[in-house]
């Protein structure tokens, strides 16, 4: 019984949506339809071009020394910030390592206080005239030898505890963890990466263009960044020219800068640059009044008679805050409806129907 009543209000509510939905239409047919001309515009003609965000500063952070991952911080996703640990390596290997180089600094270090006592002793008996000259040239020797021994194992030690410090991975920047390479328990080994980070507040748009494209390109070249998965159009900040072609292709890469603050941009994702070659006639017809039914896309014609006629369309690229390029279809002059529903509403209610395939 329960789920009886649960379909009769489901039913129940479907026919007051449909009803509601018919009467906005007709409310719609029966205000006065609105149009507007296609025309012949000058508008700026453009070239687009097809490329991927990046990050300026992105780091592959990698270990530096080899043992076992004790402790993983993060996860793709995860900001961090500069200086904040990423990960841990087992670091008893490298204690011992420390431990022992300090022990043969200790080592040195006693050898050279002894060296610098014989040295001296030698040097008053000398003068005394008890042993030779040789003996102060031998003890001279030993002295300067003692003295790089302990140098060098300063210098082991130091290279100990520097390598001890490599077991500690931290971020060199502030960023977003993009994507982690290992897990928990692996074997870390030089040059093996672990995380990688990338910094979203300098992000941009790297775009391939044929060269013969860029050379008929306004100067200073003038570009927009389109991000389609966002519905984002953006200006770029600057533009650059990599001074470099690709010999296969005949195409340059441009680097197109985009804005700080935009959100939901990360790279890899797909980016389109727009840009700018001069100025050219082109026939415009306003974008609400282009339909798009399935594959087949027109908008609805107010001939001079008063009648409404669906008219397939070829049209070309969009054009901010102008309209929609008209390859075939329209000629100048006409009117169309802009409001596609209100003028279907009135083809339904038998104003007149018609439809003419794009020539």
């Amino acid at each position: 019984m329960r789920i009886f009543r649960t379909e009769q209000a489901t039913r129940a509510a479907a026919a007051l949506t449909l009803a509601a939905a018919l009467a906005a239409g007709a409310a719609r047919a029966a205000s006065p339809l609105e149009t507007a001309p296609v025309s012949m515009r000058e508008v700026g003609e453009t070239y687009a071009a097809e490329g991927v965000v990046e990050a300026v500063r992105q780091s592959m952070i990698a270990a530096q020394t080899q043992g076992r991952i004790v402790e993983l911080a993060v996860e793709a996703g995860d900001r961090v910030a500069r200086g904040q640990v990423i990960a841990r390596i087992d670091e008893r290997e490298a204690s011992q390592v420390v431990a022992t180089a300090e022990a043969q600094v200790a080592q040195a270090e006693a050898a050279l206080a002894n060296a610098r006592v014989n040295f001296e002793r030698t040097r008053k008996l000398v003068a005394q005239k008890f042993v030779s000259e040789a003996a102060l040239d031998k003890a001279q020797t030993d002295y300067d030898a003692a003295k790089a021994q302990v140098a060098a194992a300063r210098a082991g030690a130091a290279q100990a505890r520097t390598g001890k410090g490599y077991t500690v991975i931290s971020a060199p920047f502030a960023g977003v963890i993009s994507a982690r390479h290992v897990d928990l328990g692996e074997m870390a080994q030089p040059g093996r990466a672990l995380v990688t980070l990338f910094d979203p507040k300098d992000l941009r748009a790297v775009v391939t263009v044929p060269q013969a494209k860029l050379a008929a390109m306004a100067r200073p070249i003038v570009a927009r960044i389109e991000l389609p998965t966002l519905g984002e159009r953006l200006d770029a900040h600057g533009v650059t020219v990599l001074p470099a072609a690709d010999a296969r292709t005949h195409t340059t890469q441009v680097r197109l800068d985009l804005p700080d603050g935009v959100k939901g941009v990360y790279p890899g994702m797909f980016a389109r640059g727009r840009f700018t070659l001069g100025e050219a006639r082109k026939l415009v017809v306003p974008a609400s009044a282009i339909v798009r039914r399935s594959e087949v896309t027109g908008a609805y014609v107010v001939t001079p008679s008063g009648a409404i006629v669906f008219r397939q369309l070829r049209i070309g690229e969009a054009i901010p805050g102008v309209g929609v390029e008209v390859l075939a279809g329209l000629a100048d002059g006409e009117q169309v409806a802009l409001d596609p529903v209100a003028a279907l509403a009135r083809l339904k209610r038998g104003d007149g129907a018609s439809t003419v395939a794009a020539k």
